[in-house]
């Protein structure tokens, strides 16, 4: 379509359809809103490396083997409208791309230190884009080993030659049975965000992402050893857990400040255990009586939410609603409570693991318990999202309680949750509409591409109405008309009925997920 034409729909467009070009998805008053259907709502899965318990599903396999099996992972995830993926690409001081300062990572070969012969990183990014999903880049900051047989444990002299910890046997630290970089020593930390920044500034990823291992759990009856380094560098501290969750809190405050002044776009999130503090412990816990992360693996997690230091927080709520020592319905309004009147986005790290588990509580054989952990998230507008751990249970679909989510949560897709600051986005305008056997193909053109105040649009949101009638503001409220989420400028709506008419508008969406208003419709 000409220039001309293509601003000429655009004055078209905006006189039929007043939508404010930052935030178009924001409702009118009098729209109603199905809860059902949020247009914006982060739906991820981790997809964990380590001892292989996703992905790669065995050590040894061929590129092309590694390939098909995440590509399928990719095709789960779309089919059941994620949006992003969380994979783990740094489980244990090793690397899945070719790191200048850690080993090749022992899950892809079966051989710690052993080149693929490809860049398993690289495809991992793309392929997610291509399938418009957010990759989320997964690190583990300091642990170094695994158990013994399949790992070194805390034999040093089992790590490959260029580990880290060989090079630097100071900094090593033998508990439970593996290896840890010591939190203590600022070298240490240092080479652990240089190690993750590699991978940050080569990698076009959309975020960083920290489980709940910081300083390990602990063992009964043993001390993380790390009483020299206190006296060496803990200063001021009178109190070795305070010195540690500065340790920790320097590691986030330090890994905030590089990611975004390398790339702005990318999110830092972390995913911790579920309880901060117990009310018996700190008036300000939550009232739970279990495992509390600011003591167990000196996370102050409260504190990270408060001070900004994060973008998102997953807190891992792994417990069912009424369970007593730490309830889904008491947990999920305090995360609520603290993320409040911050910029901290909230996500609810699900535990689709346990059900029909052996030795679980009875409600995980209640086929729609996970489904009723989402239906009481909408309670609380501060949770944006959820998160489930992991793909293989996400697939394996036990009790049948992965379709009942779909259904009741997931019947249409959604896009991420926006955040930051927004420039004005210009809408696309549709160029082509035709039917084909396959459907009816839809192309577009972007009107505009990071030009003067405009932001680029990075992907699309294609909307469906039946009949012929011009949708209106409210149409676009919910993503009860969401049809479809892609990259590129073009789609097959591939369940359009030969038989009935429609119009379709189509929305731009920048790298923060912020929207366009919506193209000038078209109809077939």
């Amino acid at each position: 379509m000409p220039v001309r034409a293509c601003l000429a729909a655009a004055a078209t467009a905006l006189a039929l359809l007043t939508v404010p070009a930052a935030s178009p998805a924001a409702a009118a008053p009098s729209c109603t809103v199905d809860p059902a259907t949020p247009k914006h709502q982060m739906r991820a899965m981790w997809i964990a490396s380590v001892v292989n318990i996703d992905w790669p599903s065995a050590p040894g396999k061929s590129q092309a083997q590694l390939q098909s099996e995440y590509d399928g992972w990719l095709e789960l995830a779309r089919s059941l409208n994620y949006n992003a993926v969380i994979v783990q690409v740094r489980p244990a001081a090793d690397a899945f791309w070719p790191s200048p300062y850690e080993p090749w990572s022992q899950y892809l070969t079966g051989v710690a230190g052993q080149d693929p012969g490809w860049d398993p990183l690289a495809y991992l990014v793309r392929r997610a884009h291509e399938e418009n999903l957010e990759f989320h880049a997964w690190f583990n900051p300091y642990r170094a080993s695994m158990p013994a047989p399949g790992g070194a444990g805390t034999d040093l002299s089992k790590l490959p030659e260029n580990s880290p910890l060989r090079v630097h046997p100071d900094w090593a630290v033998p508990y439970g049975g593996r290896l840890y970089f010591n939190p203590g020593i600022p070298e240490a930390r240092a080479f652990a965000e240089n190690a993750i920044m590699d991978a940050v500034t080569k990698y076009d990823v959309d975020g960083v992402h920290f489980d709940d291992y910081f300083y390990p759990y602990p063992v009964a009856g043993q001390d993380f050893p790390d009483e020299a380094t206190f006296a060496q560098y803990g200063g001021a501290f009178a109190v070795k857990a305070d010195w540690r969750r500065d340790n920790i809190d320097r590691l986030i405050r330090e890994m905030d400040t590089r990611i975004h002044a390398a790339k702005p776009w990318v999110r830092f999130g972390v995913s911790p255990f579920g309880i901060w503090r117990n009310a018996a412990a700190d008036p300000l816990g939550s009232v739970t009586f279990g495992t509390q992360s600011y003591d167990a693996n000196f996370a102050d997690t409260r504190k990270w939410v408060k001070e900004g230091w994060i973008d998102y927080i997953v807190p891992q709520v792994y417990w069912n609603i009424g369970f007593a020592v730490a309830d889904y319905a008491k947990l999920v309004p305090w995360w609520s409570s603290v993320v409040a009147g911050t910029d901290v986005q909230l996500y609810i790290g699900q535990a689709d693991y346990k059900v029909a588990t052996a030795g679980q509580p009875a409600a995980w054989f209640d086929p729609g318990e996970l489904s009723s952990h989402l239906t009481f998230n909408r309670q609380y507008p501060q949770v944006q999202g959820d998160v489930h751990f992991s793909a293989v249970q996400v697939r394996a679909n036990r009790l049948g309680s992965e379709t009942i989510l779909a259904a009741q949560h997931h019947s249409h897709p959604a896009f991420p949750p926006s955040w930051g600051p927004a420039q004005p986005l210009l809408f696309p305008v549709v160029t082509s509409a035709r039917r084909t056997p396959s459907g009816v193909a839809l192309r577009w053109h972007p009107t505009a591409s990071g030009a003067g105040p405009f932001a680029s649009a990075t992907s699309y949101g294609v909307y469906r109405f039946d009949g012929t009638t011009t949708p209106g503001t409210c149409g676009l409220a919910d993503a009860s008309h969401l049809v479809a989420t892609v990259r590129g400028t073009e789609w097959t709506d591939a369940s359009a009925d030969p038989a009935r008419h429609y119009t379709y508008v189509v929305t731009a969406l920048d790298r923060r997920w912020h929207e366009s208003p919506p193209s000038p419709p078209r109809r077939v």
